[in-house]
């Protein structure tokens, strides 16, 4: 019927495809079902004669989503290397390759030449998919790529898969939203001409392209009430047969692959003769239906029973064809309500699913697998713990939990010793995610009472020392550590490794931190990624708490990224969180906010959120935002806290309950128990600086203590400012690079020239809530001469610097140029040209030089 009203629509993807020459730019359309947005791209992407591509334009490669019950891993990512590599549809490729090479082989593909690449029908992608897509949108300023994805924006909810690849088109630096609207009175008038009475039909059909096209195509006949009655009309005059053959077609979601055409019976003279429903479409997979509207009538259609048979004639057609794509092979098996076959097909996707990283999918997989699993205890307990640590991956911790203990009961049946310590070894790892400590130190100790010896009992009791040294209970840490490295396999060996080089650190043997690097990466490079990535962790965690912050930032900068490649979510939460803490700690506000709301936003592990909790806390807190829920945030932190029984987390939500109270004048009742939680603190090594800060707390509130929480190891800084030594407390802040807590310290002195000076520091750091409590403070003080608030306009912000900002400003320091930038973080060099425009105007700065002087000051060196 041609394309109606959407003139402004198809100009805009034109000026898309013109600028791909100045770096990759993100197209996303959306609309209900049958508003036409593939017929728009398919007018916009028109190569023929007359169509706006001419035959110099872009290359042009789909990768489209299938309505199967359970995607398939990487099915429009393996359709776009398919193309884009000009071999044979295999819809396999790309899941034969672990995750990261397939991210990295699109990217160097389509940096190749200009290309215009189209994901179709995105509400039924997968996961994996996603990953991908999210690596490419990551470095698309730097590839002469327009990336159009098109979706149903009413079937993508709060959890759906395509939303955190969303996320990351909503950051791009050109990114541009079409939203198809209803077509108007004008447009169905001139569709449906004299056949029908164009007001009516715009109230049928709600202005939907696909519903008035239909009309148009029976002219005379009755007013459709549905878009299902509107499409079986156009199969009134098709025969039995026929019929049956649509019907055929109508249950497979992807379409008809031409190799199945021949074992079904179907000849061309019979196809050729439903191509006058004008339903069908030749596609380059074969023959399906010309959109996804029409083949749902026809299924909705099809008489109770009849479907199963459908599936099930497809399957066996599929299954004598040699069938390899295990996604479909379910799909049909579990239609046709096969349960040996839903078993057989199900077990391999999930593999295959699994080996993509593809961990939702995987899930869903597993689960069928096991409904149609019978009489096999063994068979059913590895699935169970395969589901489980699938679970674990996408972070349904409770889900997970479910799974192992059901797993476990399984193995105590069978008397399986060594399954039976493996599924509490797997238990206390997930319970410790929850931040449930004591559940977890009980299935630890299980697990190595099982009697399994071997790797299953080392592996336990490398999970014991873990939860040990957590703690800081060091002793029994090198004790089980000790005991059990001499018997251990390699793997548990490394984990105890770790373990060791963990808790020297604590006590402050520096040199230890090589130790855990040199154990990070040997885990890597024998693909453990999710040993290596806990051992990133737990370095990081520790610089940040004893305040060493440039090495913390070079060790997330190098593990959050493998993280990600490597589809650890636990491990990517958990550092992104820490992440979040350190940039507090530095007072960069807006990126340590981004990091905490996108962790908070996904609903991580609770392990992963108390930091994010707590710094979502003060942040707002200093900030004086009414907008976010201070206390909601401050009992989640403490809540989890107390669960976990670690006390740098505990000393660090209590110094926060001060720092309110600070803040607000208003008296905090949980302050009265904070000499239970010193003293238990003040006993364990590496807890200098949780104590020192809440002690530092507590003295600002004059609520000083005394016995021995005063004799106890403070840091520094904090033990010069209890001391009285304001002014060269705040040095030692500044030295530190925590200009947040300098000028606190200063604040608090007797000088006041040096307090003026701070508050016109916190001032500009843009924490109103914080300023004006000092300024409050002082002027009870009677220190006169106190700067005015300054208008928002007049301040030069560094807390105001986004990630991505930080990254560049850190480079600049080190004298990177635009080009050299542009090439390091994949943006265009003019993009990096803006960013440096930005920078320099947030940190108030003449010139690149400046920034370079200031690195040190502003903590980029």
């Amino acid at each position: 019927m041609g394309l109606f009203e959407r003139a402004p629509e198809l100009a805009t993807i034109e000026r898309e495809v013109r600028g791909i020459g100045d770096g990759g730019r993100v197209l996303v359309v959306t609309g209900d079902a049958g508003s036409g947005k593939t017929s728009l791209l398919a007018a916009a992407f028109d190569r023929s004669e007359d169509g706006p591509l001419a035959a110099s334009a872009p290359r042009l490669v789909r990768g489209l989503c299938d309505p199967l019950a359970t995607p398939r891993p990487l099915g429009p990512i393996s359709e776009v290397l398919d193309r884009l590599e000009a071999r044979p549809a295999s819809l396999a490729g790309a899941a034969a390759r672990p995750l990261g090479d397939t991210e990295r082989h699109l990217v160097d593909l389509v940096a190749a030449e200009p290309t215009i690449l189209v994901i179709e029908d995105a509400q039924w992608i997968d996961a994996a998919s996603v990953e991908v897509l999210r690596h490419l949108v990551r470095r698309l300023d730097a590839l002469p790529v327009l990336l159009v994805l098109s979706y149903r924006d009413t079937t993508v909810g709060v959890g759906h898969p395509l939303l955190p690849l969303l996320g990351e088109t909503a950051r791009a630096e050109r990114e541009t939203r079409l939203q198809l609207r209803p077509l108007t009175i004008d447009a169905v008038t001139a569709i449906v001409g004299e056949a029908a009475d164009p007001a009516r039909v715009l109230e049928v059909t709600g202005g939907n392209p696909f519903f008035v096209g239909e009309i148009a195509r029976h002219p005379g006949d009755e007013m459709p009430a549905t878009v299902r009655d509107a499409v079986l009309a156009s199969t009134a005059q098709v025969d039995g047969a026929g019929r049956d053959i649509l019907e055929l077609i109508a249950v497979a979601p992807d379409g008809l692959d031409d190799r199945l055409l021949p074992p079904l019976g179907i000849d061309v003279p019979t196809l050729r003769s439903l191509e006058a429903t004008g339903l069908l479409v030749r596609t380059r997979r074969g023959v399906g239906f010309r959109h996804e509207l029409a083949r749902l009538a026809l299924t909705e259609s099809i008489q109770p029973g009849v479907e199963a048979l459908l599936h099930r004639r497809l399957l066996d057609a599929f299954e004598r064809l040699g069938s390899g794509d295990a996604a479909v092979l379910t799909h049909h098996a579990a239609a046709a309500d096969d349960g040996p076959r839903t078993l057989r097909h199900a077990t391999v996707a999930a593999e295959e699913a699994i080996a993509a990283a593809s961990h939702s999918e995987a899930v869903s997989f597993l689960e069928l697998a096991l409904e149609q699993l019978d009489d096999d205890p063994d068979e059913r307990a590895r699935l169970l713990e395969a589901l489980s640590t699938e679970q674990y991956m996408v972070s349904r911790l409770p889900d997970s939990i479910e799974s192992i203990s059901a797993a476990l009961r399984l193995r105590e049946q069978l008397g399986d010793a060594a399954g039976i310590a493996a599924a509490h070894d797997r238990r206390a790892i997930v319970e410790y995610y929850s931040a449930r400590r004591a559940a977890a130190e009980t299935h630890a100790s299980l697990a190595a009472a099982a009697g399994a010896g071997g790797d299953a009992e080392a592996s336990a009791r490398a999970t014991m020392a873990y939860l040990a040294y957590r703690r800081h209970d060091l002793g029994a840490a090198r004790g089980i550590v000790d005991g059990t490295e001499a018997s251990a396999g390699s793997t548990a060996r490394l984990r105890l490794s770790i373990t060791d080089a963990a808790a020297d650190l604590v006590e402050g043997r520096l040199a230890s931190r090589g130790l855990l690097l040199m154990h990070a990466a040997t885990a890597i490079e024998r693909s453990l990624d999710e040993i290596g990535t806990t051992a990133y962790s737990n370095l990081s965690a520790l610089d940040i708490e004893h305040r060493r912050f440039r090495e913390a930032e070079a060790v997330l900068a190098q593990s959050i990224p493998l993280t990600v490649e490597r589809e650890i979510p636990i491990c990517s939460q958990w550092q992104t969180g820490m992440r979040a803490r350190l940039h507090l700690l530095r007072g960069r506000w807006t990126a340590s906010a981004e990091d905490a709301a996108a962790i908070l936003d996904e609903h991580g592990a609770p392990l992963a959120t108390v930091w994010p909790h707590l710094v979502t806390a003060l942040l707002a807190l200093r900030r004086g935002d009414g907008t976010v829920d201070v206390d909601a945030h401050l009992d989640a932190a403490w809540r989890d806290s107390l669960e976990l029984g670690e006390s740098l987390m505990v000393l660090a939500v209590l110094a926060a309950y001060a720092e309110r109270s600070w803040t607000t004048g208003e008296a905090e009742p949980l302050l009265d128990e904070v000499d239970a939680h010193l003293a238990r603190a003040a006993s364990l090594p590496g807890t200098e600086w949780a104590v020192g800060e809440l002690l530092v707390w507590l003295a600002r509130l004059g609520a000083r203590r005394h016995g021995a929480a005063e004799s106890a190891a403070v840091s520094g800084p904090h033990r010069l400012e209890l001391a009285g030594a304001h002014a060269e407390a705040s040095a030692a802040w500044d030295a530190l690079g925590a200009p947040f807590d300098a000028a606190l310290s200063a604040v608090h002195g007797s000088a006041p020239e040096a307090a003026r000076d701070a508050l016109a520091r916190l001032d500009a750091m843009g924490v109103d809530a914080t300023a004006a409590r000092a300024r409050e403070r002082l002027a009870e003080l009677g220190v006169t001469g106190l700067p005015p608030r300054p208008r928002r306009s007049t301040l030069a912000n560094p807390s105001g610097l986004t990630n991505r900002q930080l990254d560049v400003a850190r480079l600049v320091a080190q004298g990177y140029t635009n080009a050299e930038l542009a090439d390091r973080l994949y943006i265009s060099a003019k993009t990096a040209d803006h960013h440096v425009s930005a920078i320099l105007a947030k940190l108030g700065l003449a010139s690149r030089r400046d920034i370079i002087r200031s690195a040190d000051e502003l903590g980029l060196g």
